[in-house]
């Protein structure tokens, strides 16, 4: 079944072979992602040749994101896990110590970023192990003491969450300055910044790309970026809803509306938005996904994301081809009942909004086969898929990168790399690219945009429909 909204796998040891990863692609995944919270140079960079190896093989394209890991705060090392209760006092050192019981219904810890102890204030609260664990602060003079709400086993190096405190740390880290300088060496199309605070610290992450046109992912899973979500988009190339984290630092009842908000923003500038976290996190260990893990998917396609990520589910799960098919199979039944056509819905930002408005509106009007959209930077047709048009569109590109990128792209289909300079020449590679893959109707009719002069991004000044006396003519052109 066609889908529009596309598919971001995460491999791990259950999907990295080249073998599981064409399966993939076949399934429907359009963009793989790697963790750089788990793994070595050596380990991702097999990883991106095998993604590269079955791009060849299949003739196709997909995306890559490198998702970096930032600085997760963690328990220090403990003697031995504690069986926490509700009452018992937690102690935080600013030293850097072994956690021990101290006596009956006590406990001393230390945590990898000890200056947040200074940030912290009575009544706040501290989630340990990942949020199951609830604790609310009750001194904080000489050290950070907090009272257990309930009942939790801690263990060593297990991640600490502060949802009511500004932490301001650095985001980007002496590790992730080294794996961002990977990624650039090796030309990933995508980074994924974790825990953004503000503007400024993606502007720090763009810094550390420095010519490369990598696009830069902010992941909203800290409060403080909820409420700083507009200077984020200015300073950012699309969003990540990163509800694992985001669920712990903001109230539980508040993450499916803060999940609508960001997907409306970054719809309404033409930023690609990624929906992740515990989509269809029980298929890791079974055949088929809950009601509402189907119902978590088809949410987020009605709400716009442009994408949706599968983390576990395909990195480590039983069978991750077959977790892939059923997102596939849930995105593309969704989609039949999709609010198509928004080109009355936004306002225009420039002025080749109006162009692409126009050219998704006739497209859709005139019932058309597919948009073939030649792309120097890839903006018209980020700006084509903001008005979620019904008709396909069919992009091509000056430069392999550029295409690679438009694989988080809501509704474009990234088909080949086009060279030619002529007009009747671009039409007609473009045509062939089509029929070679086996994707044009030649008793069809589409809408064709290219843009004079040629490979200047944003000028895209010429519509033209494709009848098929015209595609019959520009298949077998010939320059003189």
């Amino acid at each position: 079944m066609e889908k529009r909204t596309k598919i971001l796998a995460t491999l791990g040891p259950a999907s990295h072979s080249v073998e599981v990863i064409e399966g993939l692609i076949k399934a429907g995944a359009n963009m793989f992602r790697l963790n750089f919270s788990h793994g070595s140079h050596e380990d991702h960079l097999k990883v991106l040749n095998n993604i590269r190896t079955a791009m060849k093989n299949l003739n196709t394209t997909v995306g890559v994101l490198q998702d970096i890991s930032g600085p997760k705060v963690r328990i220090g090392d403990l003697k031995e896990p504690f069986e926490l209760l509700r009452g018992d006092i937690i102690t935080f050192l600013k030293d850097e110590i072994v956690g021990y019981k101290e006596a009956d219904k006590k406990y001393v810890v230390s945590i990898n970023y000890p200056d947040i102890l200074d940030k912290i204030k009575v009544g706040e609260y501290i989630y340990l192990y990942d949020g199951t664990i609830r604790a609310r602060v009750i001194e904080t003079e000489d050290e950070v003491k907090a009272q257990i709400e309930n009942h939790g086993i801690l263990s060593s190096k297990k991640g600490v969450n502060f949802p009511n405190t500004v932490i301001d740390i650095d985001v980007i880290t002496k590790k992730d300055e080294k794996d961002i300088a990977w990624g650039v060496e090796n030309k990933v199309d995508y980074f994924a910044i974790s825990f953004v605070q503000n503007a400024k610290d993606m502007q720090r992450a763009r810094n550390l790309l420095g010519d490369y046109s990598g696009k830069l992912i902010a992941k909203i899973e800290k409060f403080d970026a909820v409420e700083n979500i507009d200077e984020i988009i200015e300073s950012s190339d699309g969003l990540m809803v990163a509800r694992g984290d985001l669920g712990i630092e903001v109230p539980y009842y508040d993450v499916p509306t803060i999940q609508k908000m960001l997907i409306k923003k970054a719809n309404s500038v033409g930023m690609p938005v990624i929906t992740a976290t515990q989509m269809l996190l029980s298929m890791t260990q079974n055949e088929r996904a809950t009601r509402a893990e189907i119902s978590d998917v088809a949410n987020a396609v009605l709400d716009g994301t442009d994408v949706v990520m599968l983390s576990e589910e395909s990195a480590v799960g039983v069978d991750p081809i077959n977790v892939v098919t059923t997102m596939s199979n849930i995105i593309a039944k969704t989609e039949d009942m999709y609010n198509y056509g928004k080109q009355t819905r936004f306002e225009h930002l420039d002025e080749f909004d109006k162009i692409q408005s126009a050219v998704t509106s006739l497209a859709d009007d005139l019932g058309a086969d597919g948009i073939l959209a030649l792309t120097s930077s890839g903006k018209s047709a980020f700006k084509m898929s903001r008005y979620r048009p019904k008709t396909p569109i069919l992009a091509f590109t000056h430069k392999k990168r550029v295409l690679n990128g438009l694989n988080a792209i809501w509704g474009v289909e990234p088909i080949a790399i086009i060279k030619e300079s002529q007009a009747s020449k671009m039409f007609q590679k473009m045509l062939k690219e089509l029929d070679k893959k086996a994707l044009l109707n030649k008793n069809g009719l589409y809408i064709a945009t290219v843009g004079y002069p040629v490979g200047m991004p944003g000028s895209t000044n010429t519509i033209k429909i494709l009848t098929p006396s015209e595609i019959e003519y520009y298949l077998n052109f010939s320059a003189k």
